[in-house]
């Protein structure tokens, strides 16, 4: 690429932001981050409802400019019906694989009123870590409550925010 008569190389990272939020209801299990919280309410879904792995999926779909999470995984596919976020994160990791790209850093939000996410933090970033193959290091997630305003607020609801950024591996191949 030239600029101004000067040579740019692209440095291969990529951005992608994700947001999802899901309804609380009784009698089902809630599940954010890949990890199984117990609470009196769960999310509902056409699949596990898993906010936190939903906002993640779609800021790496993002980062690779291949649409959202429901052009993937529609909730129409019967195929799709009650699977657990984790395998659509883990598939939507394989799609940055087959692309050359390896995630550098991902950080999250989950806002909630209740109940209390930081005592789950530690065991998120690490089921999150282990389904895109990196460092703890390079997992963040933050929780923050929405004052007791809107659907969140008022606890009817859970939301997600995510940021990714995406590297392009450099392959040698051909290197002894």
């Amino acid at each position: 690429m030239r600029d101004n008569g000067l040579v740019c190389q692209k440095s291969g990272v990529r951005i992608g932001i994700g947001y999802d939020i899901h309804r609380l209801v009784e009698e089902r299990p809630l599940f954010l981050g890949g990890v199984d919280i117990p609470y009196v309410k769960g999310l509902i879904g056409y699949s596990d409802g898993d906010v936190v792995l939903h906002a993640i999926a779609d800021a790496l779909l993002g980062a690779l400019s291949l649409g959202d999470i429901g052009e993937h995984f529609p909730n129409t596919d019967p195929d799709y019906k009650d699977i657990q976020s984790k395998e659509i994160l883990k598939k939507v990791a394989e799609m940055a694989a087959s692309k050359n790209y390896v995630v550098n850093n991902v950080d999250t939000v989950i806002i909630a009123e209740e109940p209390k996410i930081y005592p789950f933090k530690d065991k998120m970033v690490e089921v999150i870590a282990e389904i895109l193959g990196v460092d703890k290091s390079r997992i963040n997630i933050k929780a923050t409550t929405n004052e007791g305003v809107g659907s969140i607020g008022k606890g009817d609801a859970i939301a997600a925010y995510a940021v990714a950024t995406l590297e392009k591996e450099v392959r040698h191949d051909n290197l002894p």
